[in-house]
């Protein structure tokens, strides 16, 4: 079984109306300009898609950012360059990041409503989640973990009702490898260093990864790639940001040595 994990391409782009100058996407919006745009290139996710392509994984999955500030329009930017791997039949998973789930302007919550459902082709949408499906036999969970957060914050939090249903999925009999997808990483190991872009409400998760009800969690959120795994490749993966490093990361399952192996892929 192979999985492609990319994450965090991070389109941008200026104000789309009025109000974006006076909620949160003002603060994205400078820093896209002065900043974001220098160091993310969305031609190498262009590339992914093509390695995605040719590798021909059983699943390809995303977890998030796609955009700067949640707008439409960069939403659009994204798409025709994802439009080839959502059509090729191979599993697309998609979770929302922070910064596709920026602000509470309607115009900006229906597009990342509407990007959900467009890559999944509407096997999920957005309110549907926390959910579970099944590729090639592997359970993976989808978790939600991105919603606004204060002005100068880039929080995450896991909903105590979620944080339930991830407990309650847990405590069924696990026949095959279970997979947590999410935008955040579970495990933080710099909690007041990391305090303004931290996730809340993981600890019962956590707890389910240290009995291995979850084998693997992937995330992205933190743009550097790394690897927080045990010999059998049980723990944690953030594949890093596509645009920025140019890397992702491909794993693969061996249900004759029930480990998993990664390989980072450079663009």
């Amino acid at each position: 079984m192979r999985i492609v994990h990319f994450s965090d391409p991070h389109a941008g782009g200026g104000a789309e109306d009025f109000f974006a100058y006076f909620d949160k996407r003002a603060v994205g919006v400078f820093n896209y300009k002065f900043r974001r745009q220098f160091r993310h290139d969305l031609t190498k996710l262009s590339r992914a898609v093509e390695y995605i392509l040719d590798a021909k994984p059983d699943v390809a999955v995303c977890t998030g950012d796609l955009t700067s500030t949640g707008q439409p329009g960069e939403f659009e930017k994204v798409r025709p360059i994802l439009a080839p791997l959502r059509d090729s039949g191979i599993p697309l998973l998609y979770l929302p990041g922070n910064h596709d789930c920026y602000v509470k302007r309607a115009k900006c919550v229906g597009a990342v409503r509407e990007m959900t459902a467009y890559l999944s082709k509407d096997d999920y949408r957005f309110t549907d989640l926390p959910l579970q499906r099944e590729y090639a036999n592997v359970e993976f969970l989808l978790l939600n973990t991105s919603r606004p957060s204060n002005l100068l914050c880039s929080w995450g939090f896991v909903d105590k009702r979620d944080a339930k249903w991830v407990g309650n999925v847990c405590e069924e009999p696990k026949n095959t490898p279970r997979i947590l997808l999410s935008h955040y990483p579970m495990i933080e190991e710099h909690p007041i260093l990391r305090m303004r872009h931290r996730l809340f409400g993981q600890k019962r998760i956590l707890e389910l990864m240290n009995k291995k009800k979850i084998d693997l969690s992937l995330c992205g959120h933190v743009h550097k790639p790394y690897l927080k795994v045990d010999s059998t490749g049980r723990g944690e993966c953030c594949a890093g940001s596509v645009s920025r490093n140019g890397s992702m990361v491909e794993i693969d399952y061996s249900p004759e040595t029930d480990q998993f192996t990664f390989r980072t892929v450079t663009l």
